[in-house]
């Protein structure tokens, strides 16, 4: 099958050149001269890489328009562009999902190995979309316990409506699972589900993160930037945390909320917005408005249709599915042989509290996966993972102890450090091993406190 690469420039000499050497390999090459056409084009032409210019008057320049393509494509392999990159770009880029960054004037053979790559990566994607579709692991609410199908049947009534959606559970239990849900089950799944982490992102960025900014409105503000509104218009954006918001920007939200209109930081130019919002809370919002801490109009507007996601111990019945689905999902990404848990082994998971709920589960059959290919999981074997529970602990009696926690974390350090010392240094072949992805690995690293002179990371 022939692969297809979009190029976005404003240059036409440019174009041509990049088209006729791509032609030259068998690509199939479209190129169009700005951001503006590029996500209709890429819906039409469904390109498996872009090409994509940063600087491009008279706008959207590449940054607006990557941000764009990876709200409604998130699967698509962007390439950026450009001869006037700075540093600042480049990072930006990145952490808006670029695949990579290639300087002008460009070479023939940089491109080439360069969009090699970026396809090698689509197919890969591509494969393992199919790959979770056949072993049906695509992100899904997994269990048929009774509290869970009570979720399931919230969903389904309010998914078609308009309405807004208000999540709370404790963290891990999956609540952003339900979100995606809504979404999907909704007259919205085509566009796009834009996700604002509220409790990640400082104070003084929340508004721009919203709202999005104009060039120059603060300092460090070198470009235009659409925000989640705007990025999520005619779709359903995500608020998780919405609990963590400041005051200030719980003001900024409401008057979105009332109105459905906002303007970007430093802007004045008023820009309407078709928004569905489904906010999420690990905290107890009626308390934190009762305190002052939330406004109890805001509160009011989001609680239009209130779902609680149960956490694990109250849907123990869902833990054997839970483990086979999280260990065929950790086998397929490393491209082995799921273990077989025995009984006895699901049932000690099954016994435990777990404070940290489906997330930490998951977590927990992602080690005992790797640990055990080809193999047999048995309780001992679980043991070596979550450790001894000390005499005369109850175990459904609250969190961890300290100890416990301490040995899972030391435990988790060692994995990592041995799979970065067998990879050489090299993160990503050591995410491969890991069966995680390299940004989760090194989000792990971090919050483990494992930094390069641990590692010896190059």
């Amino acid at each position: 099958m022939t692969s297809r690469v979009l190029i976005v420039d404003d240059e036409s000499n440019i174009r041509r050149m990049l088209k006729a050497l791509l032609e030259q390999e068998s690509y199939e090459v479209h190129d169009i001269g700005g951001g503006a056409d590029a996500p209709g084009v890429v819906a039409a032409f469904e390109p498996d890489v872009v090409l994509l210019d940063l600087v491009m008057p008279p706008g959207p320049d590449g940054i607006a328009t990557l941000e764009i393509l990876r709200a409604r494509y998130p699967d698509r392999v962007v390439i950026m562009m450009s001869g006037k990159a700075t540093l600042t770009d480049a990072v930006r880029a990145t952490k808006l999902g670029a695949f990579q960054f290639l300087e002008k004037p460009l070479t023939p053979e940089g491109v080439l190995v360069a969009v090699k790559a970026a396809i090698d990566l689509s197919r890969t994607r591509a494969e393992n979309r199919e790959l979770r579709a056949a072993l049906g692991t695509e992100q899904t609410i997994i269990g048929d316990s009774p509290a869970i199908e009570a979720v399931r049947s919230l969903i389904a009534q309010v998914a078609p409506t308009p309405a807004r959606v208000l999540i709370t559970g404790e963290s891990g239990t999956g609540k952003e699972l339900v979100a995606r849900a809504v979404h999907d089950e909704s007259a919205r799944a085509s566009k796009p589900l834009v996700s604002l982490n509220c409790a990640a992102i400082p104070n003084g960025l929340i508004e721009s993160e919203m709202f999005g900014h104009e060039r120059g409105s603060f300092t460090g503000a070198v470009r235009m930037r659409r925000g989640k509104f705007e990025l999520a218009d005619k779709g359903t954006l995500f608020l998780d945390e919405v609990g963590d918001l400041s005051l200030q920007a719980q003001a900024k939200l409401l008057r979105v909320l009332e109105t459905g209109v906002f303007e970007r930081v430093g802007g004045e130019k008023p820009i309407e917005t078709d928004v569905r919002i489904v906010a999420a809370t690990n905290k107890d919002l009626t308390s934190a408005a009762a305190s002052g801490a939330l406004r109890e109009d805001l509160l009011y507007r989001l609680n239009v249709f209130p779902i609680h996601v149960p956490p694990l111990r109250e849907r123990r019945e869902d833990i054997a599915a839970l483990v086979a689905h999280f260990s065929a999902l950790s086998a397929a990404r490393c491209g082995r042989v799921a273990p077989t848990f025995t009984p006895e082994a699901v049932q000690r998971l099954a016994a435990r509290p777990w404070p940290g709920n489906v997330r930490e589960l998951a977590n927990i059959v992602e080690r005992l996966t790797i640990i055990s290919p080809h193999d047999e999981v048995t309780p001992e074997r679980v043991e070596t993972v979550l450790g001894a529970v000390p005499t005369g602990a109850k175990r459904d009696a609250g969190p961890y102890p300290a100890a416990l926690s301490a040995a899972l974390e030391q435990f988790e350090a060692d994995l990592i450090r041995e799979a970065i010392t067998k990879a050489h240094g090299n993160v990503a072949e050591a995410a491969r091993e890991l069966a995680t992805d390299r940004a989760n690995l090194y989000r792990r690293m971090r919050r483990l406190g494992i930094n390069q002179h641990d590692t010896h990371v190059s």
